[in-house]
């Protein structure tokens, strides 16, 4: 194992999955994920969505970076975040809301549980 890793897709077999159908609220989303890191309570890699929109639930905490494409995240407080390629958030633990995206997005992300 290296100590530095380029973050890519390439060599990286990519894993595809949708959302619990109890979850989604429109569409099909289908999610790829490349997951290049997976140690001690911290996961990093790429995750992409083809559009749709679903129910989110965070109790982990979460830094993005999207690069490309356009998401909103709705807060069950009302509250509305759009996502778009060079925007960088951290989304804390006990956001809820839905997740909806509205172009295919792909994000570079960092998970601590």
């Amino acid at each position: 194992m290296t100590l530095i890793e380029r973050v890519t897709r390439d060599a990286v077999t990519p894993e595809e999955e949708r959302p619990d159908p109890a979850k989604v609220v429109s569409g099909d989303p289908v999610h790829t994920t490349w997951n290049l890191e997976e140690a001690d309570g911290l996961y990093c890699g790429l995750w992409q969505s083809t559009p749709g929109a679903w129910r989110v639930s965070y109790a982990e905490w979460e830094y993005i970076r999207i690069l490309s494409g356009h998401s909103i995240l709705r807060g069950e407080d009302g509250s509305e975040t759009h996502l778009r390629a060079g925007d960088s958030y951290i989304i804390r633990p006990g956001f809820t809301g839905v997740w909806e995206v509205v172009e295919t997005t792909l994000k570079d992300y960092v998970i601590r549980l």
